[in-house]
């Protein structure tokens, strides 16, 4: 009908907030089925769980629903491949709002051509794991500099040691990697801490808080100036492998990392070096190239690595800012304006 917009929820989402949705914009027509969807293990369990299997029938009435839809409530079942089936075999589709801050990636995993997805709009839940993010990245950096592993090992020995001087955040050059939601919020943290805070983006930007943001390509140059590291970058192809060995080379000795943008960003290789000959003092790490992490990785096993199951973005009420946030853009849909958090289907970021 003109003026609606039919919506097919295809990832778990409470019947509480289906109706939050259609509350905040009466002109969405949703379709939701329950013993459809995987049910949540957790929060922001967009994936469901893994156990949950649908009947042949269910399967197909699914799929009939998705094709059926002008606007997808996530990925189906978040799969790259059952993305790509549903644009392919539903001409009315005209948006698909993904669960994933980096929701890009999946995108692009799904092979599908410019051609096919220029019917169709894409959008990310960007921002709604921002400030999760930044104070996992503010925790990251404070375990560094107040030798956490130091403190829990003399724990576990019973040992009271000689006294030391930690380190203080309010003294340190903190670099920011990646100028997003997450980027920002969490050099406005670190600001506010006293830390002086200077950035790396794609795009040169004045961001609050921040001194400087420079060019992605100067980030082996500027690498030096930094106490501290922290990776907030998306995945895309121009990110891939960033931080390289040439870039933590650079690194001051004694410098703390942490990573909470995507882990295809980091040489794990050369991170690990880093840490063995004592350039980086510390990391704090929440996402990685495979995961889970490999059993293989010498991450796991090394004292001054702090391994973290890609758990720090998840927060109590992300699911209902993710439903807000599609609510919003769907009246934006609806009323002829520019969408929140558009996919750029060039770097699928």
């Amino acid at each position: 009908m003109p003026n609606r917009l039919r919506v097919f929820v295809c990832t778990p989402l409470s019947d509480e907030l289906c109706s939050l949705v259609t509350s905040l914009e009466p002109r969405i027509d949703l379709v939701v089925e329950q013993d459809l969807l995987p049910p949540m293990r957790w929060a922001g369990d967009h994936d469901g769980d893994p156990h949950f299997s649908r009947t042949p029938e269910q399967q197909a009435r699914f799929e009939a629903l998705c094709d059926a839809a002008e606007a997808l409530y996530g990925i189906p079942d978040t799969k790259p491949a059952q993305l790509a089936r549903t644009v392919r075999a539903n001409p009315s589709l005209r948006w698909v709002h993904t669960m994933a801050a980096g929701g890009g990636s999946q995108v692009k995993a799904s092979g599908l051509t410019l051609e096919e997805m220029a019917p169709v709009e894409f959008t990310t839940s960007a921002g709604a794991h921002a400030d999760t993010l930044a104070e996992f990245a503010v925790f990251g950096v404070m375990a560094g500099a107040k030798d956490l592993p130091r403190l829990q090992r003399l724990q576990r020995e019973h040992t009271w040691s000689s006294r030391w001087a930690m380190k203080q955040v309010f003294k340190m050059t903190v670099l920011v990697v990646g100028m997003g939601s997450i980027g920002r919020a969490t050099a406005q943290r670190f600001a506010a801490l006293g830390a002086r805070v200077i950035g790396v983006n794609r795009s040169i930007r004045e961001v609050p808080g921040v001194e400087r943001v420079h060019p992605a390509t100067e980030l082996a140059a500027v690498v030096g100036q930094a106490d501290a590291i922290i990776n907030t970058l998306p995945q895309a192809n121009d990110t891939t492998g960033l931080f390289s060995a040439e870039v933590f080379a650079n690194v001051k000795p004694g410098a703390i990392f942490v990573s909470t943008g995507r882990g295809t960003c980091v040489d794990e290789d050369a991170l690990v070096v880093a840490l063995q000959d004592g350039r980086l003092s510390f990391a704090a790490l929440d996402v990685f190239a495979v995961e889970p992490l490999p059993a293989a990785s010498p991450l796991w096993d090394m004292e001054n690595v702090l391994v973290s199951p890609h758990t720090g973005a998840l927060n109590p009420a992300e699911d209902e800012i993710i439903a807000r946030m599609f609510a919003e853009n769907a009246r934006r849909l609806l009323d002829g304006q520019e969408l929140v958090n558009r996919i750029d289907r060039v770097n699928f970021y």
